[in-house]
Parts: structure tokens; sequence; C-alpha cells
């Protein structure tokens, strides 16, 4: 048996690449129907929608047909301008992502709503020293208490964590972490490291090397 997809649903073209980065980033495939016809499309594990001008009534009926499917989760993409027309259906687990999100914070709303896998979930978490990182769930913690990271902060320790003993510039981190339409300049890697030091205390900072002329590696 084939494993589990993504169906992404959209009127238009416009987020087909970013939500195909899912592809690369989870290894997992992208199926495209559009929200009229979504037709019979074969199993799936979340359902991805553009909400750009589908109406809150088709929502609901989406969110019914994914109950009866199983209750499989639904991910909702929305503009920032329209928030405040934002409709979450009740039928199913739904969540929701602004249009001009990063890859990273696309690919963390995605695996929260699929879950761990339970074949890998030995797999989902690292410990390093007194600091153990779920891969899963997205949560830190350091000597059991959980650290509070941010979602970026989050992305660029799990990054540098998963791929120890190598030094990484800070133009390749913000193109892994941030995403490939990432405007800022490479000096909100140097806060962000920062402000990760500062709260997994000395004994984990001490793992975060910066490595001049180069950005950062984490030492294992």
């Amino acid at each position: 048996m084939s494993a589990p997809s993504i169906l992404f649903m959209a009127r238009t073209t416009r987020l087909r690449e970013f939500v195909g980065t899912l592809n690369t980033t989870l290894g997992i495939e992208v199926d495209s129907a559009t929200p009229d016809s979504p037709g019979a499309a074969r199993d799936f594990a979340l359902l991805v929608l553009d909400a750009d001008g589908v109406r809150p009534d088709r929502i609901d009926a989406m969110a019914s047909w994914l109950n009866a499917r199983g209750d499989i989760p639904m991910l909702l993409i929305v503009d920032e301008i329209s928030l405040s027309d934002l409709h979450l259906p009740e039928a199913v687990r739904a969540d929701f992502i602004c249009s001009d999100a990063s890859p990273s914070e696309l690919e963390a709303r995605v695996r929260l709503l699929l879950g761990p896998d339970e074949e890998e979930v030995s797999g989902e978490i690292l410990t390093v020293d007194n600091l153990t990182i779920n891969l899963a769930t997205y949560q830190v913690s350091l000597d059991g208490e959980p650290v509070d990271l941010t979602l970026m902060e989050y992305s660029l320790l799990s990054f540098l964590a998963t791929h120890p003993n190598r030094a990484y510039s800070r133009e390749v981190l913000l193109h892994n972490v941030w995403g490939f339409e990432y405007c800022g300049g490479t000096r909100t890697v140097d806060v962000h490291i920062r402000r990760i030091r500062s709260k997994v205390g000395p004994q984990i900072a001490a793992h975060i090397d910066t490595v001049r002329g180069v950005g950062y590696l984490f030492k294992k």
C-alpha cells in the first residue's frame, strides 16, 4: 500500500509551489484538486486548503467530508488581510497559516496536525546533555522543564542540532530555516542564536559554536 499523501485544494495555482515544499521537507507526496471538485482522491492524511475565495459553508462541507473519511485534519492557508474573517470548522481538527509564512512554519503546522508516526517516535527525540528536543511535537525541555522558544528559535536550534559538527553560513541558515523568500538581513540569525543561547543555558549554549567568517556549528 502506498504511503498516504497530503491533498492540496485551491482555486488557483498561486500557492502550489509553496505547498509543494512539503514533498522535500516531509518526504510526502502532495496531490492537487479544486474545492469544487475534489474527486475520489486516494488515501491522504491531511487536507491543505487555500481558503482564498472559498465560502465558510463550503469549508464546513469539506470538514464534514473529511470527518466521514476518518476524521482527517485540515490546514487552511489564509491571507493576513482576511484573518478577521477566518472560519475554522468544528467537524474536524483544524489549524491555519498565513499565505506569506515560511516553508519551515508550514512544515511545523503540518507536522503538528499529522502527529508522530508510531514507527518513528523513538527517532523523533533528540537528547543533548540535559536538553531534549522532541521533533514530533516541537517541544524543547531542559532538565525536564519546558523551554519557551519561538517557532523560529526552535526551527533554528533543531536544524543545527540535527545537522551537528558542520558549519553553516548565515545565508544557508536563512534559506533552510526562514525559507526561500525571506527578505531580512543575515543579522537576524545572530539575534536568534543569541536568544537561543540565553534560553538553553550555558551548558547547551557551549554546543553552539560561532565559526568566524562562516556562521554557526553545533558540536555534538
